[in-house]
């Protein structure tokens, strides 16, 4: 069976390596590629599910919006964040899911965040969606660097939550980083940070992000984007092979590719 990661820019993603290495664990007869994909040649991804040549696909920038209007059933959970990054193919018809939600809820229970404090979201997108609807039961805020942007992502997932201004904090909170800030070493709002009790912060790279360095060293929970790419696979894995997803090997083939 054939599985792949759709995206453009794609070559970075460690993906492949998470899932050949739970294919190898459990003995399942799949192989997971790189699928480089402009724009321009997404319905060729599309059309490959269609008829057999792939059997599903996870989903990167910038395709999550392109994904979402292909596949012919949504999960609700694809539906209330506006993005599909899992398309499973069961006889010729498509079938789209976010698992961007488990990766999430997976990242913040297993670093030992406080399952009970505020979360406070950083961007307005697709990653905030999801980030909103998996800790939809507690107090929740948003901020954007337009305050029209936190209000439409929280109308969007029909979540009740605040709007905060950028570069306030919110005393207590779990910070969840849902923009691209700290990819290439920028530094987050400290005003943020310094009264934060815990941080996801979803981007990753060859090295820990400004932000996860400088909370682990005040001695609070963190997870990175490579913690939430190994939850949200975690699910897509299972969904791919119906089998249970051997979380060890999986997790240590995440760490053990550079970013």
């Amino acid at each position: 069976m054939r599985f792949g990661v759709v995206g453009d820019p794609v070559l970075h993603s460690r993906s492949p390596a998470i899932h050949n290495a739970g294919f190898a664990a459990i003995g399942f007869d799949g192989l997971y590629e790189h699928i480089h994909t402009p724009s321009e040649r997404f319905q060729s991804v599309v059309d490959g599910l269609r008829t057999g040549l792939l059997n599903g696909v996870s989903v990167t920038m910038p395709h999550k919006g392109h994904a979402f209007a292909a596949v012919d059933k949504r999960t609700d959970l694809a539906n209330r964040t506006g993005a599909v990054n899992t398309i499973i193919a069961k006889d010729g018809t498509l079938w789209g899911t976010n698992t961007d939600v488990a990766g999430v809820t997976g990242s913040l229970r297993s670093c030992g965040a406080s399952p009970d404090a505020p979360v406070l979201i950083l961007g307005g997108g697709g990653a905030a969606a999801a980030a909103l609807v998996a800790n939809e039961r507690r107090q929740l805020f948003v901020s954007t660097r337009d305050p029209g942007d936190a209000a439409a992502v929280l109308r969007r997932t029909g979540c009740a939550g605040g709007v905060v201004a950028w570069e306030e904090g919110v005393a207590g909170s779990v910070v969840v980083n849902a923009t691209p800030l700290g990819m290439y070493s920028e530094v987050l709002p400290r005003s943020v940070l310094h009264v934060a009790s815990g941080l996801l912060d979803m981007t990753y790279g060859a090295n820990v992000t400004p932000a996860v360095a400088w909370m682990q060293g005040e001695g609070r929970p963190t997870a990175d984007g490579v913690d939430m790419l190994v939850w949200q696979a975690y699910e897509a894995f299972t969904l791919f092979t119906g089998a249970e997803a051997p979380a060890g090997a999986m997790a240590a083939a995440a760490r053990s590719v550079s970013g």
